[in-house]
């Protein structure tokens, strides 16, 4: 390890917003810290919201002793509560305060955990909306910034301010250049806050019956906040979302080293019939591109005249080389995207093309999410979970 890399830990508990914790550990690991993923259960692997299953690098109890330069704690419930009541966990990051390294929290950890511990007095601080008055009775002032900076502490409000927070971390970690230079890798959205939009040609109804079947596989080198935010969004839209395993493991070590847990292996769903199949993009798209089962998998939904989509590189190396953006408008990532035959709409953020979706970077997953939710279920809901998230 370089001298000049910066020791993060991140804590992550049963019911940790898996969004939050996964987004945290890539960017984190993208500006080039060496990021801990510890759980404060008595196991590695832990059961996040949303049905959303991951596992740890390790057990926070094994590291009680270690230092670092920056805490950051994920929220969601009850994990926000557990992490509130791991005493070990509020000893190190009081020790952080005490020693003058930084602290950061975001959702309901700034209220649940780093106010409730005492480490807010004084301070200006942020968090998720339903939480804003537990906050104001812990801190100086409580305010509705996306992100918060007062001294050594870090606060933030939700999912969908988690990459613009840990942007920020990665500038109080390495400079704003460092963060700039993630940022663009990322494309982090221009307009936080502001009302999502996307690119649609060729207006089709995506239909169902009962509940929409969505399948996102997974596989080695998969980017981890794009599949994590397609499942995590579409579950909370109550679609019936099945995360499935290229290979012959549940466990899949994603692009930026964080860990996930399939649902199913892709071969127990092969046969089986799905209203979207939607991949997330990373080196894990070549794998997706190899794996036969997948490809004819796409094929016959597109002969069925049913919804298929890709984010950042699947759009180039699974969908391109067979045939599924034939006559199709597309976008993916910048780094790709001369692979494209048709770069009309390579600078959009997310294309729907009848049936197609397609989008850039983890920075665009939640729009990317947002217009699947919206395809299935109305503008009306999207824009109740934009909100629900702060996208």
């Amino acid at each position: 390890m370089a001298p000049s890399t910066k020791t993060v830990l991140i804590p992550i508990a049963h019911g940790t917003e898996p969004l939050e914790a996964v987004a945290m550990i890539t960017t984190l690991r993208r500006g080039g810290a060496d990021v801990t993923v510890a759980s404060v259960e008595t196991q590695v692997g832990v059961d996040a919201c949303h049905g959303i299953k991951m596992v740890a690098d390790t057990l926070l109890s094994d590291i009680t002793d270690s230092i670092f330069d920056l805490i950051v704690l994920p929220g969601g419930l009850p994990g926000g509560e557990t992490l509130k009541n791991c005493k070990p966990l509020e000893n190190m990051v009081k020790k952080q305060d005490t020693d003058g390294r930084l602290n950061a929290a975001i959702c309901c950890a700034p209220a649940l955990a780093l106010g409730t511990w005492g480490l807010l007095q004084g301070k200006k601080a942020t968090g998720y909306p339903v939480f804003m008055e537990k906050l104001a009775a812990t801190c100086a002032t409580a305010v509705e910034s996306r992100v918060q900076i007062d001294g050594r502490i870090v606060t933030s409000r939700g999912p969908g301010t988690t990459i613009e927070f840990s942007l920020t971390l990665v500038e109080q970690l390495y400079g704003k250049e460092k963060a700039d230079e993630v940022s663009s890798i990322l494309l982090v959205r221009p307009n936080p806050g502001e009302e999502y939009t996307f690119t649609e040609l060729n207006k089709t109804e995506w239909l169902f019956e009962d509940t929409p079947q969505i399948l996102v596989p997974i596989a080695e080198d998969s980017e981890e906040t794009e599949a994590i935010a397609l499942a995590d969004i579409l579950r909370r839209a109550k679609a019936n979302v099945v995360i499935a395993a290229i290979g012959d493991s549940l466990e899949v070590v994603g692009s930026c080293k964080a860990k996930l847990v399939a649902d199913v292996l892709l071969d127990e769903v092969a046969e089986k019939s799905f209203d979207l199949i939607v991949l997330p993009g990373g080196n894990g798209a070549q794998r997706f591109a190899s794996c036969e089962t997948l490809v004819n998998m796409l094929k016959k939904q597109a002969e069925a005249n049913k919804p298929y989509g890709g984010i950042c590189k699947s759009p180039v190396y699974v969908f391109e080389p067979n045939g599924l953006l034939k006559d199709k408008k597309a976008t993916t990532h910048p780094r790709v995207s001369n692979m494209l035959s048709d770069q009309s709409h390579i600078e959009d953020r997310v294309v729907v093309d009848g049936n197609v979706i397609t989008s850039r970077a983890p920075g665009t997953a939640m729009e990317f999410s947002l217009a699947i939710v919206e395809k299935f279920y109305g503008r009306e809901k999207a824009l109740q979970l934009a909100k629900a998230t702060l996208v």
